[in-house]
């Protein structure tokens, strides 16, 4: 009986890691509401599994809603920003901020969006070193001095983006991208959220 028992609790899969370092559970599928249900299946069926950042704001409702709407507004809304530009502004902001969870998950995007994993490392450690466009330049060093010293932004930052091709309504999405990851990785430092494993060797 006690081999029993031994070889069975050997073939139990392993429990999943927490996604953060707070004691708020995630709470299970079954008790999600239909909403979270259907939004959690879609992110099974596109990606394989739930990003640990939703599942860490599962536990309110209405708190994973407001972060899932304001980041598919930002992220995923048309824009005058492509969907790569968005993300390289969001790694751009998350190394200034050493921001792991944010690091890793907006990384692997850069990676897959770009397929070259030379830009995804080289916006992780330092935006500077890459080969961008006098453009993509001007809106990540908008969105480096936004995330430093956003006390000392002046008419001459929107300026050098109007130089640089940017309309005010893009400079609106530089700067709502860039203030949403400070927003996040701040969270994501404050409970030591952990990214999901797939990330580390994805679009490698």
């Amino acid at each position: 009986m006690a081999q029993t028992k031994k070889a069975a609790a050997k073939t139990k899969a392993p429990k999943a890691p927490k996604p953060h370092a707070l004691d708020i559970p995630v709470p299970p599928r079954a008790k999600l509401d239909p909403d979270t249900q259907a939004y959690f299946a879609k992110c099974d069926e596109k990606l394989g599994y739930v990003p640990n950042v939703l599942a860490s704001y599962s536990f309110d409702a209405k708190k994973l809603r407001g972060f899932s709407e304001m980041y598919n507004e930002l992220m995923l809304a048309p824009s005058g920003l492509s969907k790569l530009e968005r993300e390289m502004i969001a790694v751009a902001v998350s190394s200034i901020n050493h921001c792991y969870y944010c690091l890793t998950a907006h990384g692997a995007a850069v990676r897959a969006l770009s397929g070259d994993p030379k830009l995804g490392e080289q916006m992780v450690m330092n935006y500077r070193v890459a080969d961008l466009t006098p453009k993509m330049r001007a809106a990540l060093d908008f969105a480096a001095k936004l995330t430093e010293s956003p006390d000392k932004m002046v008419e001459a930052d929107r300026a050098a983006l109007r130089k640089a091709g940017w309309s005010d309504r893009d400079i609106w999405d530089i700067a709502a991208t860039a203030s949403f990851f400070n927003m996040s990785n701040r969270m994501a430092a404050a409970i030591e959220m952990m990214p999901n494993d797939e990330y580390h060797n994805a679009a490698r």
